[in-house]
C-alpha cells in the first residue's frame, strides 16, 4: 500500500511472483513514488512563522507564490499516488481476501502507529507549549485529548496529515470487499466518493473522502493495467495536463483564494489530482531506471516515519531554526523553505537510524514495519513495499 503495507518484505519477494525486469522497475517506482510524494506534504506543512491573517496579507507576494507552487507541485498534487498505490497492491494481494488476517495486519502497521504517533504529538508539542510556552495547540478538554489521537469527529490540530492514515485504514477495512466487486460497482463507488468529495460532504466517516476516489482508482488500475499503459507513454505527454490544470490552480489560489467557488474549486482540485497521479507515477517509472534510484531506495524505508513524524519536527524545531532564517517575508526565508524536506529528512533518518539500534521494536512498530533490524543476508536489499 502506498505507506504501511509491507507485501510480505522487499522488492525481491515482488519480482517473484510478478516476473524480472519490469517486475522490479516497477516495484522500484512504487518505492520512488512513495519518496516523491511523502517529502512533498512537507511543503504543506512547511513552518512560515506566520498566522492566519499575515499569511493573507502577503497573498500574491513572491514568497506567498513559491509557497503556493511547492504546495500544489509537491505536496497535495502528490500525494493522490499514495491512494492510487494503496488500491493497486490490495488489488493484486491475495492477503486481502482474508478479511480478518487482512485487518489484524493493517491494524497493526497502519492503525496502530497513527495512534502512537497522535500521542507522541500531544506529549512534545503540547508539553512544549505548556512548559516552554510554543505557540501550539493544547488540550481543552479530555474529549479534545480523544479526538486528537483517534480522529473521530475532526481532524486533529497537531498531526494534521494523519486522516489520510485514518480514512486508508478505514478502506484497508472495505478492501476485501472492494477487491471482490465487478468493476462497474467499484466505478460508482469511486463516482460518489468524488461527487462527496465536490459537495464537501465525508466527516465523520470519511475526513477526506478523495482517499477512497483514488483507493477505488487503484483497483481499477491494476486490473486494467492502467499503470503499464502510463509508464509507456511519453513524458511530456503525461504531464502536459497537469501542467495545464496546475497554472488553473495557481491563477485561482493566488489571484481569488481557496474560499470563492467552493464546488468549483473542489472539482477543479479533484482533476487536478487525478492528473498529478498519473504526472508522478511517470516521472517515477523514469526515476527507478536512473543513475538516482539507488539513493531514493536506500531513503524509502524512513518514508513512513517521515510521514508520521514530520508535522511534530516543524512544531518543535521549526521556530528554532526560523530564528535563523527569519519568517515568511524576509530575504532568507525561501532558501529555508525549499530545503525544509531536506532538514526533516536528515532529522529522521538520525533518529530512525538511532531507535533502530537501540529499540528496534519500537522503530518497526512507529514506522508501519519498514525500519527494523537489517538481516546480515538481506543487508543489502533496503526497499520494503
Amino acid at each position: 500500500m502506498g505507506l504501511g503495507n509491507k507485501q510480505d518484505g522487499r522488492v525481491s519477494d515482488i519480482s517473484k511472483i510478478h516476473g524480472h525486469t519490469d517486475s522490479g522497475r516497477r516495484s522500484a517506482a512504487i518505492a520512488i513514488a512513495r519518496v516523491i510524494c511523502i517529502l512533498g506534504v512537507v511543503y504543506v506543512h512547511a513552518w512560515t512563522g506566520l498566522n492566519g491573517e499575515a499569511l493573507k496579507a502577503l497573498r500574491g507576494s513572491g514568497q506567498d507564490n513559491l509557497r503556493w507552487l511547492l504546495m500544489e507541485l509537491f505536496g497535495r498534487s502528490a500525494v493522490p499516488l499514495l491512494g492510487l498505490i494503496s488500491g493497486w497492491l490490495v488489488a493484486q494481494s491475495q492477503a486481502s481476501r482474508d478479511w480478518g488476517r487482512h485487518v489484524r495486519r493493517k491494524a497493526r502497521t497502519i492503525l496502530l502507529p497513527m495512534l502512537l504517533w497522535n500521542i507522541i504529538a500531544i506529549i512534545l508539542v503540547s508539553g512544549a507549549a505548556w512548559r516552554l510556552g510554543l505557540s501550539a495547540p493544547m488540550p481543552q478538554s479530555g474529549w479534545w485529548v480523544v479526538d486528537e489521537i483517534l480522529i473521530l469527529t475532526r481532524n486533529p490540530d497537531i498531526n494534521v496529515q494523519m486522516p489520510f492514515l485514518r480514512d486508508l485504514f478505514l478502506c484497508m477495512v472495505a478492501a476485501p470487499l472492494l477487491v471482490r466487486m465487478p468493476g462497474w460497482s467499484l466505478a460508482l463507488i469511486a463516482a460518489a466518493a468524488a461527487g462527496c468529495h465536490i459537495a464537501g460532504f465525508g466527516p465523520p466517516v470519511l475526513m477526506r473522502a478523495s482517499i477512497l476516489v483514488f483507493f477505488t482508482l487503484g483497483i481499477l488500475a491494476q486490473r486494467g493495467g492502467w499503470a503499464e499503459r502510463v509508464a509507456g507513454k511519453p513524458m511530456l505527454l503525461m504531464a502536459i495536463p497537469f501542467a495545464l490544470l496546475m497554472g488553473v490552480q495557481l491563477y485561482h489560489a493566488v489571484t481569488v483564494g481557496d474560499d470563492a467557488w467552493p464546488v468549483a474549486q473542489r472539482a477543479l482540485d479533484l482533476t487536478l489530482r487525478i492528473a498529478a497521479a498519473v504526472a508522478f507515477w511517470r516521472i517515477a517509472w523514469a526515476l527507478a531506471d536512473s543513475p538516482a534510484r539507488p539513493m531514493l531506495l536506500r531513503i524509502e524505508p524512513y518514508m513512513f516515519f517521515l510521514f508520521s513524524a514530520h508535522l511534530i519536527l516543524i512544531w518543535l524545531l521549526g521556530p528554532v531554526l526560523g530564528g535563523l532564517f527569519g519568517k515568511m517575508g524576509t530575504p532568507f526565508y525561501p532558501f529555508y523553505l525549499i530545503a525544509q524536506p531536506l532538514m526533516v529528512l536528515g532529522a529522521v533518518a538520525a533518529i530512525g537510524a538511532a531507535l533502530r539500534r537501540v529499540a528496534p521494536g519500537a522503530a518497526a512498530l512507529l514506522s508501519g514495519g519498514r525500519l527494523k533490524r537489517p538481516e546480515p543476508q538481506a543487508a543489502s536489499q533496503v526497499v520494503t513495499v
